[in-house]
């Protein structure tokens, strides 16, 4: 029980507090849907899948938060942005940077050294490059959930990490959800959740 309610609890707070802007819950429904698609790929076309969740899944993901997600004195929850970032159970905007600027400048990297440093067989062509890359962006991204929950076995206990591994895992699903109408109420011209949920 102590799993589930940290679960329901991790998701609330990732909603109230950085979910506001409904050009960013469009956006990140367009990412569920296209992290699905990935998921589904993955066992039949790594590559495809890669390629599906780092340029749609989570760059769409990320314009949402980088670029529409409000930064000031958030109201309704009476927090500011600084305190919000700093309780961020798992990638707070700084920690996004750097772990986007990796991801940016992994197919520079591999341009430069074919074989990743010997990690790899150097590779011929725009298909091989294409395939080593995709190799390397599931690395990434498997590598930061994995840094990330490990993290929190230290700075909070074993629980909060698995918590924040299923949540992230399951996400795609629990946004489609509760996101699935955003795009009507943009479309009547509603930009901000009012969020009268979170204030009863």
């Amino acid at each position: 029980m102590k799993f589930l309610e940290e679960l329901k609890e991790q998701r609330w707070d990732d909603h109230r507090y950085y979910h506001h802007s409904r050009i960013n819950q469009t956006l990140h429904l367009i990412s569920a849907m296209s992290f699905l698609g990935a998921y589904a790929l993955i066992f039949v076309n790594p590559v495809m899948a890669a390629f599906l969740g780092w340029i749609v899944a989570m760059v769409t993901r990320q314009i949402g938060h980088f670029f529409f997600e409000p930064k000031g004195y958030d109201e309704v929850n009476q927090a500011t942005h600084e305190h919000k970032e700093n309780i961020k159970v798992g990638y707070n905007l700084n920690r996004k940077i750097v772990l986007l600027t990796i991801w940016g400048l992994s197919p520079l990297v591999l341009y430069l050294h074919p074989s990743l440093f010997g990690l790899f067989t150097p590779y011929v062509g725009t298909e091989g490059y294409l395939h080593n890359l995709s190799i390397i962006w599931l690395f990434i991204g498997a590598g930061a959930l994995i840094f990330r929950t490990v993290h929190l076995f230290f700075i909070y206990d074993v629980t909060a990490g698995l918590v924040w591994f299923t949540k992230i895992l399951t996400d795609p699903f629990h946004d489609i959800k509760i996101y699935h109408k955003s795009p009507f109420y943009l479309l009547k011209g509603e930009l901000m959740d009012p969020m009268h949920h979170v204030e009863s």
